[in-house]
């Protein structure tokens, strides 16, 4: 995939929208991607969710903690697509 996000935007709850590079857009709800707990904890105060940014050096967004997320996941999380090196990975397990 390595298609990169270059617009996010905060939305209710721990909702972002995105855009990528080639102009899919959508939405994804982050908490349904991960714990809150580590390096993302601080997401869980909606203050801190709401300074989300995308990084252009990395293609995805990230917050001042340095979390990130990475893009082929939520590029995945909104076009339903599955990833295809992850794909041929786990059927090879």
């Amino acid at each position: 995939m390595l298609k990169d996000v270059v617009e996010a935007r905060s939305l209710d709850g721990r909702r972002l929208f995105l855009k990528f590079e080639d102009g899919i857009e959508g939405e994804v709800d982050v908490a349904e991607m991960i714990r809150f707990e580590g390096v993302f904890a601080p997401l869980a105060e909606r203050d801190y969710f709401l300074r989300v940014r995308v990084n252009p050096e990395i293609g995805t967004v990230y917050w001042p903690n340095e979390a990130d997320l990475d893009p082929d996941v939520l590029c995945s999380q909104v076009t339903g697509k599955e990833i295809p090196h992850l794909t041929g990975a786990l059927a090879r397990n």
